[in-house]
């Protein structure tokens, strides 16, 4: 997995959070909703990331075996 894909999808879920914040403060719940689910798409994102890592990982160790 590309580091440009890890850092764009860190970056999105510091922008839900972000989004969050502005939307509590303000008393904006509609915003407040949106960074909530901004920052969830976020983190499954990252999951999906770290799964190919993973992936990427345990096929590593069975080609390094041949």
């Amino acid at each position: 997995m590309g580091m440009g894909d890890k850092a764009k999808h860190g970056a999105e879920e510091a922008m839900g959070k972000v989004k969050q914040g502005v939307g509590k403060a303000t008393g904006d719940e509609s915003l407040e909703a949106e960074g909530h689910a901004d920052e969830m798409k976020a983190d499954a994102k990252q999951v999906g990331d770290e799964m190919k890592d993973a992936g990427e990982r345990v096929k590593d160790v069975f080609t390094d075996r041949d």
